[in-house]
């Protein structure tokens, strides 16, 4: 992250697929939710009915005519701004981004519904009336790039590599209930689930990538490789140098691109991904044209760093772009893990340490709003007192829960941004003393064994220095050993892995509609698992509980109270010290594309439904500024 908001660790090359699958794995059919069994359906939604029939022709936000060709170069993001591997699902390695380019789905996301999904390789879907199965029917002219035909036993050798220990832990722990897929002929493929939560695994299990069991047989599925893979998606690797650029190139043979699913989309004939492990570097790179694209996440380069001829004469465009989607959890994550961090009490005096009003003020230019709940910016997020569903569902383990619980739920301190955080600053020393954290004659806070406190923050950016050192500087105030560390990228992607830290910086969104994907984040088989998404370890019967409550609504109305419920829980645990968001994304961009006059809802449609201009392209080359009001603006 450089200055406001970390790119999400989901979005990361070694965690790109659990990026969709976090989004989508709580998706079901109407068809689940307490009615009578139905036709096979060209589609899966939950808690409503499908927006696009059967013989749709293409998504709204796509322009089908859109022309194919040129080149768009970005930047690679994420939490080590390199890569080593093309194997993505396991453990070992880090993977390069947007390798999700490279293979199909039995069923894609339509990204103007919270919660719907289509065909790609299955035209259809059948759920079983008991809900413990789900059946596609394959599309006999799926194929992967080499021209072999994707089959069922290729759907089902897929899920047994993902299951296997090699697999990263958030598939595994995520279908952990999908009890086996079975080929009942080259293409017809069940899915056997068990247990009582099963809500979510028909659309689970469809939006999983389809590896070639053909080419893992020969490759080995358990190590890192530079070998590009096989897969039967829009695009193919056509160049890479490790570690510092890969190049996706676009299949003219590609078999669905003419699916409904797919006009319009993947508009650019190749997609360059360069990283920089300097975002000043980065930045000037866009300037001189190195690049097409960029998402600013820093609110000092945003305010201050974009005031140049090409910008205001509008062949460098500056745009915020609306971001509907949860904002998610970003935040300093305590690791509960470590015996100092366990007691509650020291981790709100954490949060009563961090101003953020004064870093909005001083360091972010007020753009920035504090993050409060893990479903921020949504209608999931508690606010008030319990409503009298809340209270049925919270009820059941009051013996269990602080009685904070049951008022209002927690909020983050605030101050007047002066700076002057002694009222604050108080608090939290008395509530370190009250956890057994006595001032020795220095001040300094030490337990009964004579240990200092000491809070070590683990980063790999160091423009994230300037936010974190005033934090280190307060948390010493009050008698903390306090410091901030920088390691290089790979050296923090392994300690995250192994859960080797005190304090780190992640954001973690779970989706519009969350459901079992948060087992990967919240549930205590996560804290146990190395390279999991529950960097704070949060391991609470209660919380297990309440996730499984979310994962079993039947209805909108009852996922809301179920999230609203747990959002106060996990408030009052005090597993870390939030952040802010903003509701939109910050792009730069020059100006030789253009877009559909509508945005998908739930992205920002630039891979997927941008395409390159020749006619901006030209005007741009030969120095001739295009106003911005020749875009096509996205609707808001």
């Amino acid at each position: 992250m450089t200055l406001v908001q970390r790119p999400s660790r989901s979005l990361t090359a070694a965690t790109a697929r659990l990026s969709t699958i976090a989004a989508l794995a709580s998706l079901l059919s109407l068809s689940l939710i307490g009615v009578a069994a139905a036709e096979p359906r060209h589609g899966l939604s939950i808690f409503g009915e499908l927006k696009y029939p059967a013989d749709f022709t293409h998504f709204d936000y796509v322009n089908p005519d859109a022309p194919k060709g040129g080149r768009l170069i970005t930047m690679g993001t994420g939490d080590v701004n390199t890569f080593d591997s093309f194997n993505q699902f396991i453990v070992k390695g880090d993977a390069a981004q947007d390798l999700d380019l490279l293979f199909d789905s039995l069923m894609v996301r339509a990204q103007d519904e919270p919660d719907a999904v289509y065909g790609l390789i299955a035209k259809s879907a059948d759920v079983a009336p008991d809900k413990m199965s789900v059946t596609f029917k394959l599309r006999p002219e799926a194929k992967f790039a080499d021209g072999t035909q994707v089959t069922a036993n290729d759907v089902v050798n897929t899920l047994n590599l993902l299951k296997s220990l090699a697999t990263r832990p958030q598939y595994s722990q995520t279908l952990r209930d999908v009890e086996k897929a079975e080929a009942l002929d080259p293409e017809t493929v069940r899915y056997t689930f068990k247990g009582n939560l099963v809500r979510d695994l028909p659309v689970l299990v469809a939006q999983l990538p389809v590896l070639s069991k053909a080419y893992y047989t020969a490759n080995p599925y358990d190590q890192t490789s530079l070998k590009p893979p096989l897969g039967s998606g829009p695009y193919r690797i056509k160049a890479f140098n490790p570690g510092s650029s890969i190049t996706y190139e676009r299949r003219p043979d590609y078999w669905a691109k003419d699916l409904p699913v797919n006009k319009g989309r993947f508009n650019f004939d190749e997609i360059r991904l360069d990283y920089y492990r300097d975002r000043t570097i980065e930045l000037e790179t866009l300037k001189s044209g190195g690049f097409d694209y960029r998402e600013e996440f820093s609110s000092l380069g945003w305010a201050t760093q974009y005031d140049i001829p090409a910008v205001r004469d509008g062949r460098l465009i500056k745009e915020l772009i609306p971001d509907r989607r949860p904002s998610g959890a970003q935040g300093y994550f305590i690791n509960t893990r470590r015996d100092k961090f366990k007691d509650p009490r020291v981790r709100a005096a954490l949060d009563l340490v961090f101003d953020f009003e004064w870093s909005n003020k001083k360091l972010f230019f007020g753009l920035y709003k504090r993050t409060q709940s893990y479903f921020e910016n949504s209608d999931m997020k508690a606010v008030g007192p319990p409503s009298p569903e809340e209270l049925a569902v919270l009820e059941p383990y009051k013996d269990k829960l602080p009685p904070e619980v049951f008022g209002e739920p927690y909020t983050p301190p605030v101050t007047d941004g002066s700076g002057n955080n002694r009222a604050n600053l108080k608090k939290a020393r008395d509530l370190l003393i009250s956890a057994g954290w006595k001032p020795d004659a220095e001040g300094k806070l030490r337990n009964d064994k004579g240990e200092q406190l000491s809070i070590e923050f683990l980063d790999f950016e160091a423009q994230f220095e300037r936010i974190t050192l005033p934090y280190v500087e307060n948390l010493k105030r009050i008698g903390v050993a306090a410091n901030w560390r920088l390691v290089d990228p790979a050296q923090y992607q392994q300690r995250l892995k192994s859960f080797d830290f005190d304090m780190t910086t992640q954001r973690f969104s779970l989706g519009l509609t969350p459901g079992i994907d948060m087992r990967a984040y919240l549930s205590c088989d996560a804290a146990k698992a190395d390279g999991s998404f529950n960097l704070a370890g949060v391991c609470d019967p209660v919380v297990d509980a309440l996730t499984d409550k979310v994962i079993a609504a039947k209805s909108r109305a009852e996922l809301t109270t179920a999230t609203r419920a747990l959002d106060r829980v996990l408030r009052a645990g005090h597993y870390w010290v939030p952040h802010w968001y903003k509701p939109y994304y910050s792009v730069a961009y020059w100006n030789k594309f253009s877009r559909p006059a509508i945005q998908p809802t739930y992205d920002n449609g630039v891979v997927d439904t941008w395409w390159f201009d020749p006619q901006k392209a030209a005007t741009l080359a030969s120095g001739k500024a295009e106003t911005q009001s020749t875009q096509q603006p996205a609707k808001q």
